[in-house]
């Protein structure tokens, strides 16, 4: 049994203009010649050769576009020789029809079509002429080859419209997957840029606390190698964060930004001595994770160094959702006589919270204010 999508096909490949137009015009021809009354041999043999051009059309039409116009050009082309001396209209059908097919197609030129249309006429009104035929018939069968010739042009103007939506539609499709590789090959990019940042930096700075411990086990000092341990301990705790942030920002699940910002406020009040206010100002909307996360980063990383250069002291945190990008104010009171240094946290110092700003096109600026008793951070990502 043949599958239904066989089937369907088939059906696909029998177009309209073979169902309506060939199927129909072949019909047309069969019954003009079985119906013609004509003594003359050469002009049947004229019909004999328009049909078989006909005939050959139709076999060729679907695998070679312009023999097979070239074949229905002939068709049109002899019966207009014979118009006048024949006996009937049977000339003027098969050339009707031959012309009137031979306009709707799209391979041939405009320029063939208009000049094939015009040897038609001028053979039709000459043959006429020269037979001595009525005056109807010398103006009326060109005004019908005329008629006939744009009803087939408007055929044409619709199916060349057709075959440009498709090759747009086409193209379009072709677009979408360029596009598509693109934002996979750019994601491939971050992910990979993700884990890097956050691994590297995590795994080194590891690397380099347990080898000063090591070092410092081998010389006896217990208390310091212990402190060492400490910090590869809290080294490690702060790189699964990181590595966390980074996963959810590729998986698309990060929450709301001020839902992560109260989170995140009330894991450093529980964790540090001292005042932590949140203030959340503008119209909230969702931004994009990348981005989102990137800001709580920077947060994240002005929270932990207030903790280490100003425990117990208020920090004000600002966030301010305005028309085009999101603002962020933390504020501390320090008595440190620099910026803060960002060994303690995997890649997310000041250079390193710039530089991941920077991929989200943000902004990050740390100075002190009010004489030096104030230490801002400020950072800005587009809402």
């Amino acid at each position: 049994m043949t599958p239904p999508h066989d089937g369907g096909h088939f059906i696909d490949r029998l177009a309209p203009g073979w169902l309506v137009v060939q199927f129909l015009g072949t019909g047309m021809v069969v019954v003009a010649l079985v119906t013609a009354k004509e003594d003359s041999l050469w002009i049947w043999g004229v019909y004999a050769l328009g049909v078989i051009a006909w005939l050959l059309f139709v076999a060729l039409h679907s695998w070679h576009p312009r023999t097979a116009a070239t074949m229905l050009a002939l068709s049109a082309l002899l019966p207009a020789l014979v118009v006048g001396a024949a006996d009937d209209t049977t000339a003027v059908i098969l050339l009707c029809v031959a012309l009137g097919r031979f306009t709707s197609l799209t391979a041939p030129s405009g320029q063939l079509i208009a000049g094939v249309t015009t040897v038609c006429l001028l053979l039709t009104w000459i043959s006429c002429t020269v037979a001595d035929r009525p005056l109807s018939d010398v103006l009326g069968y060109p005004l019908l080859i005329l008629v006939l010739t744009l009803i087939g042009l408007n055929r044409r103007q619709s199916q060349l419209r057709a075959e440009q939506a498709e090759q747009l539609l086409d193209q379009s499709r072709l677009v979408q997957r360029e596009q598509a590789r693109a934002a996979a090959l750019a994601e491939r990019t971050r992910i990979a840029r993700e884990m890097h940042d956050v691994l590297a930096h995590s795994l080194g700075a590891l690397s380099v606390q347990l080898k000063v411990a090591t070092a410092l086990i081998e010389k006896g000092d217990t208390e310091a190698a212990l402190a060492r341990v400490r910090r590869a301990n809290r080294l490690a705790d702060e790189g699964l964060t990181e590595a966390r942030n980074a996963v959810a920002a590729l998986r698309d699940d990060v929450p709301s930004l001020p839902e992560a910002f109260e989170r995140l406020v009330t894991d450093h009040r529980q964790n540090h001595p001292g005042e932590v206010a949140l203030s959340i100002t503008g119209e909230q909307r969702r931004l994009e994770p990348a981005a989102a996360v990137t800001l709580l980063q920077a947060t994240r990383e002005a929270l932990t160094n207030a903790a280490k250069h100003a425990a117990g002291e208020r920090v004000a945190i600002v966030v301010d959702f305005g028309p085009d990008a999101v603002h962020l104010r933390v504020e501390n009171s320090t008595t440190c006589p620099g910026p803060p240094d960002a060994d303690h946290v995997p890649g997310y110092g000041l250079t390193g919270m710039r530089e991941r700003l920077a991929l989200v096109e943000g902004t990050l600026t740390a100075a002190r204010e009010d004489d030096g008793r104030l230490w801002v951070v400020q950072a800005q990502v587009p809402a």
